[in-house]
């Protein structure tokens, strides 16, 4: 799997057209109807695209990944500004390195979130029930946990459609995938170029990413997060609030402590 340490400091650039406002309005329609949280749990923050905009909207926001690399791109970001560095001061932000299979801080929060199909890249039944309890336990009671992942069917239109191929002045890639049919689970082999300046001339360095995802029956998750203590649990598709069906690309859980 992919160690991130070049990849993060060109995911941004790669990611840039991903809907980020869309997982934020989720998340806020929910906690419209749940109950509006003050400290928020991120799991697989990444560089901070969704874990910033809530610190500056007034949550209190622990970002949590596996990557320091990621980590160290999101502290940079969110120090780059005069109300990011104030808004680190005062606490309103923490960046830990852990785990999201053994996550765990010194209190509990009100919700969890878990956006950008972190989960799929779980790949063993045991380390989706790991997390399930983790979080569970790390919620205050009616705490929402609230996390997308990919529904089967899009890996299976990955490996149909591919390859896929991005071609800009800065930045190129061209992705290919690989489906483990019988586990539903999914290689993606990137060729990513990025730009780089040497002594006034434009040279490209390339480099090699793997990343593998699993995709896990619906109904089994639903099950998982019952058997982890959560006594509500919707399952929503591609951001709105509609039954998620086999035609849906994202899967949206909405679990209630």
């Amino acid at each position: 799997m992919s160690s991130y340490r070049k990849f993060a400091y060109v995911y941004d650039e790669l990611m840039e057209d991903m809907p980020y406002p869309d997982w934020l309005r989720f998340a806020r329609q929910v906690w419209e109807k749940h109950g509006m949280p003050h400290s928020v749990a991120e799991l697989g923050c990444g560089t901070g695209a969704i874990t910033i905009p809530l610190v500056n909207s007034g949550f209190e926001v622990t970002g949590i990944d596996l990557s320091a690399d990621m980590l160290a791109v999101a502290r940079s970001k969110m120090e780059a500004t005069s109300q990011g560095r104030r808004l680190f001061r005062e606490g309103s932000v923490r960046w830990l390195q852990q785990d999201m299979r053994d996550w765990r801080l010194p209190e509990s929060v009100d919700t969890v979130i878990s956006f950008c199909d972190c989960l799929n890249y779980l790949l063993e039944e045991e380390d989706i029930t790991r997390v399930f309890r983790r979080t569970y336990e790390g919620l205050k009671p009616d705490g929402t946990f609230l996390f997308d992942v990919h529904h089967p069917n899009t890996f299976r239109r990955y490996a149909e459609e591919q390859p896929f191929v991005l071609d800009e002045r800065s930045i190129s890639y061209i992705w290919t995938c690989d489906l483990d049919v019988q586990r539903c689970e999914i290689e993606h082999r990137l060729s990513i170029f990025a730009r780089a300046e040497s002594e006034g001339r434009n040279l490209y360095e390339r480099f090699e990413e793997l990343h593998v995802q699993r995709a896990y029956d619906p109904e089994w998750m639903r099950t998982e997060l019952v058997k982890a203590g959560f006594r509500e649990v919707q399952i929503y598709a591609d951001f709105e609030w509609v039954e998620a069906g086999d035609d849906a690309s994202r899967l949206f859980y909405v679990a209630v402590k």
